[in-house]
This record gives structure tokens, C-alpha cells and sequence, in this order.
């Protein structure tokens, strides 16, 4: 049955009450104004798992919905107990709504997928496959997309610019489609558009993954989230992730490869105009090249400065665990990361 409770931001949440199912899959769906698909998609999701012989339950997370979605959502739980809903007040995005759902689910695999019946249910147990046969995260990769070139053509650029920046082998990361071991799942803090990089983001942090060929439907129901905004948004975030993953550790590092070139080369315009005073080639103050010089060398200074401020911040706040994933070996002979 649906669980009432209150938090920030949140009401209806279906709070964990039991400890991690390493036999249970939870199946976590984000939905905004879907209520023609919800019913359905819970149903062959129960269809797919009584063919695996294997428990599950579906989370889903209503996004601020402004139909009746989320009334749908809450019948379907309270008729079935393998389905939870947790509701927002209002709508937060997506990697919020993803971020919740992993902190409600309860398996030992977590799975994510859109509400829109596009992403085909009949592939799930292949994720579970790849999951069982030692990969931290499985991503989908709609290899044949039903969707206008308006939303293929930014996705192929943005996943080419992901796969260059982040050195990882992933054809489609926006793929909502996807699967992690609980252990993943619990390394990530989504906010923003971050859910977009959990495959950059497990990468970086040592876990391994894969990527699989999933089947894509045609919209049949509602209309499409995406749009500019979520694209701006996207490459925005792009640079974040790249922030957090490859300089987190180090912040000077990335402010010094912007701020020493800029003061380097200011500090080239005024040594030439400090010669041409010296051998007395004419004034100097007068020249637009050393208002420019001095703009460059405060400018690098300042961008250096903050790299030094943040270096300073972060030694100050890493933990331990921040600095590195483990691999343990259990007394069964498995290995577990943490």
C-alpha cells in the first residue's frame, strides 16, 4: 500500500521500511503528465518479471504532474504492493525525481526508464544479464531512434562531445534506459541535468559498465519533455561533470590552465612595451597594449587565486572515501566495491 509521509518538497513518499532484497528489482520511472501509459507500462513490467520467476517492484516518482497521473499511479499501488509511489509538490526535474527513487528503492539492482512505453520493458532481462555477469552499470543505446531529427541530431552531437570529454565508450548517454548494482546506485548525487552523466560519472569513480542495443518505440501518448532549454541545460551540466570528475581533487589544477596563460601573456605585452621604454622608442601609456597587458595579468592572477582558495576548500572538506572506489573480496570469494 502507498505510504504517506512528508518531506521537503515531497509528499506521498513510499519510504523504505526493509533492508536491501538481493533477489528484488526496483524498477524506478519518473513521470510527468503520462497517465495514459502508466497503467500499461505496470502491467507489462509484471508480464516481463512472472516470466523471470523473479521478485520486483516498481517506484514511481510523479514530477509535478498536472493530469491525473499521479491518481493513476496511487491506485495502481494501492491495488499492488510491489508498486510505490513518491509524489512531489511540484516539479523538481528529472535527476531529483531519479535521485529520490534510488533513496526509496529497495533492491539490490536498480533499474531506470522512461513512463512514456518507449523504452520496451522486454529488454529488461537483458540488463539484468549484463548486471549478473560483473558490470557495475548497463546504460541502453537506442541504436534506431523513433524520434524527429529536431531531438536526434542535438543528441548525436552531445554524445560525441560526452564520449570525447569523458573517454568512454557510450553511444547514446542520454538513454534513460538503464541499470546499476545497488553499490552504483548509491555512489550517485544527481541534481540539475546530472542524471544525464551517470555513466560518465560511475566511470570516472572506477566502476565498469557496458552498453547495450535496446528496441525504441514511437511515442504513442503524450508529448516530449525535451527542448532547447534542456539542451543548453545539458551541455552546461557537461562541463560540470567534467569539473567534478577530472579536477575535483585537484581544482587548482583546472583554474591555473585558464588563469597562467592569461597572465603569462600579459605579462609578454608589457615586457615589450617595458623594452620599448627602456631603449626610449617612444611613450607607452598611450597604448592600448598595456591597458590590455594589465588586464590580462589581473585577470590570470584572480583565476589562479580562486583555484588556490578552492584547492584549500577542498582539502579541507575530502573525506577519505572521496579519494578512491575499493574492491573487497567477501568470505563467499565475491568481490563487492564500495
Amino acid at each position: 500500500m502507498l505510504q504517506q509521509a512528508e518531506m521537503a518538497g515531497v509528499t506521498g513518499v513510499a519510504q523504505s521500511d526493509s533492508a536491501v532484497d538481493p533477489a528484488l528489482v526496483s524498477i524506478v520511472i519518473p513521470f510527468l503528465n503520462e497517465r495514459d501509459t502508466l497503467a500499461e507500462l505496470a502491467r507489462r513490467i509484471a508480464t516481463v518479471f512472472a516470466e523471470l520467476g523473479r521478485p520486483f517492484e516498481i517506484v514511481f516518482v510523479d514530477d509535478g504532474s498536472t493530469d491525473d497521473g499521479a491518481e493513476i499511479a496511487a491506485k495502481l499501488s494501492a491495488d499492488d504492493p510491489r508498486v510505490r509511489l513518491i509524489r512531489f509538490t511540484r516539479n523538481f526535474g528529472k535527476a531529483a525525481a531519479l535521485s529520490a527513487g534510488f533513496g526509496a528503492a529497495r533492491g539490490d539492482i536498480v533499474m531506470t526508464m522512461d513512463a512514456d512505453l518507449q523504452d520496451d520493458p522486454e529488454e529488461i532481462p537483458r540488463f539484468i544479464e549484463m548486471l549478473e555477469a560483473g558490470n557495475d552499470f548497463v546504460s541502453g543505446w537506442k541504436q534506431k531512434r523513433n524520434d524527429p531529427a529536431s531531438k536526434t541530431l542535438p543528441s548525436r552531437i552531445f554524445n560525441r562531445m560526452t564520449s570525447w570529454m569523458f573517454d568512454i565508450e557510450i553511444h547514446d548517454i542520454n538513454c534513460g534506459f538503464k541499470a546499476y548494482t545497488r553499490r552504483a546506485a548509491g555512489h550517485l548525487n544527481l541534481y540539475g541535468e546530472m542524471h544525464r552523466f551517470t555513466p560518465a560519472l560511475l566511470h570516472a569513480a572506477g566502476y565498469s559498465g557496458t552498453e547495450i542495443v535496446v528496441k525504441h518505440n514511437p511515442r504513442e501518448f503524450g508529448v516530449s519533455k525535451y527542448g532547447t532549454m534542456r539542451m543548453i541545460k545539458g551541455f552546461l551540466d557537461m562541463f560540470t561533470v567534467k569539473m567534478m570528475t577530472s579536477y575535483s581533487g585537484r581544482p587548482l589544477h583546472f583554474f591555473a590552465m585558464i588563469g597562467l596563460p592569461l597572465f603569462l601573456l600579459g605579462g609578454l605585452f608589457i615586457a615589450y612595451l617595458t623594452a620599448l621604454w627602456f631603449l626610449d622608442m617612444g611613450p607607452i601609456g598611450n597604448r592600448p597594449l598595456l591597458l590590455i597587458g594589465i588586464l590580462l595579468v589581473v585577470t590570470g592572477t584572480q583565476i589562479v587565486s580562486v583555484g588556490f582558495v578552492a584547492e584549500l576548500m577542498r582539502n579541507s572538506s575530502m573525506r577519505e572515501g572521496d579519494k578512491y572506489v575499493v574492491d573487497t573480496i567477501t568470505e563467499d570469494g565475491e568481490t563487492r566495491r564500495q
